[in-house]
């Protein structure tokens, strides 16, 4: 999302301002208020700039629950990144019990989600990621039936041995030469849930689509991009049924985090480049006490 902005190109969300302060979400306290819906030391999250202290007006926040859980939860599993795994698997995807799910980037916040919850409503899920510590992250503490390293595969082969009776929904985070090798993987009437294209971001000319695209035809395939902003009617109903997994302890969440606001752009660069796992944070200052 941010590295989106930072292009200066039409989208869905203006881009950043040259000497602007970047804005990204955060969970925060209300140091002092003067608006009706909100009060000292209450607990909210929002769009807030890379800064220690933030000035709104209130558009766009909205309260959090000290509910036992890890106030980071809120920008990760319990928040927009959880939510957007639920809608792309089940609003976007129309993902059923039993098919089987894949998921690039799965190692990141949102793919980390979307294959916990695809495991939780009885799918078969398999995975991809940069590292071999990323592919055992995967199998063997997140519970994914099979994962592969993308970096040191034969992606069509990969995809064949994990996948073999093909793929019903992609939950497409990458594009590249990801999405070309898993497009003739997909069954018939299978859908691609479009999240992200981070292969691309950083491309300084267009590349050339999907060599597999035609296949989008004779396989009847459905691709769909999607904002999770145009669906935050949807948070309430996923924070009870997330809060009770979790409760449970049936999904889990890694954290990667940086202290203090200085290194807030590193952080960044480092998400970019794949070198963490699950979601990235930076803690700017110290968490409020219950």
């Amino acid at each position: 999302y941010m590295r989106g902005r930072m292009n200066d190109a039409e989208s869905y969300v203006p881009p950043f301002q040259v000497g602007e302060v970047l804005q990204g979400q955060a969970v925060a306290e209300v140091v002092t208020s003067k608006h009706e819906k909100f009060a000292e030391g209450d607990l909210v999250t929002g769009m807030f700039g890379w800064e220690e202290y933030s000035l709104s007006g209130g558009e766009g926040v909205r309260k959090v629950e000290r509910s036992g859980v890890p106030l980071s939860y809120y920008l990760s599993i319990l928040g927009i990144t959880g939510l957007t795994a639920y809608l792309g698997l089940f609003d976007v995807g129309g993902l059923q019990e039993g098919e089987t799910l894949f998921v690039s980037a799965a190692a990141g916040a949102v793919g980390s989600a979307a294959g916990q919850i695809a495991k939780l409503k009885g799918c078969r899920v398999v995975g991809t990621a940069g590292s071999d510590e990323k592919v055992d992250y995967l199998t063997n503490e997140l519970g994914f039936d099979a994962a592969f390293n993308y970096k040191t595969s034969k992606l069509s082969q990969a995809l064949k041995e994990t996948c073999p009776d093909g793929i019903d929904l992609n939950f497409e985070n990458v594009g590249g030469d990801i999405l070309e090798a898993v497009l003739p993987r997909m069954n018939d009437y299978g859908r691609v849930a479009v999240c992200g294209m981070i292969a691309h971001y950083n491309d300084e000319t267009p590349r050339p689509g999907p060599r597999t695209l035609p296949l989008v035809i004779s396989k009847r395939l459905k691709l769909q991009g999607f904002i999770v902003s145009d669906h935050l009617d949807r948070m309430q109903p996923f924070i009870r049924e997330m809060s009770g997994w979790i409760t449970e302890g049936k999904v889990k969440q890694r954290e990667t985090v940086a202290e203090g606001i200085e290194n807030a752009p590193e952080a960044f660069i480092g998400m970019l480049k794949g070198d963490k796992i699950g979601k990235q944070l930076v803690k700017v200052g110290e968490e409020p006490s219950a």
